[in-house]
């Protein structure tokens, strides 16, 4: 609890980035900080994501891919 009072701020930025942490009194667990669920995303928010992406180019993709790696690994 003392962490918790002293780096509440801190303590939160980890629960924020998906850390779940145990709150002890005198070392004996009395509770649980976890992060909350996230909100789920729409079929159709999904689809109209899927609609905006680019598309890829296979040749260009392993070109890129050859000009960065040694293509004999």
């Amino acid at each position: 609890m003392r962490d918790l009072r002293n780096h509440g701020g801190e303590v939160m930025d980890r629960v924020e980035h998906g850390e779940t942490l145990t709150v002890t009194r005198s070392g004996v667990p009395v509770g649980e900080l976890r992060p909350l669920p996230r909100p789920r995303i729409t079929a159709s928010t999904l689809l109209a994501r899927w609609r905006s992406v680019p598309a890829v180019d296979a040749q260009a993709f392993r070109a890129d891919v050859d000009a960065a790696l040694d293509p004999s690994l």
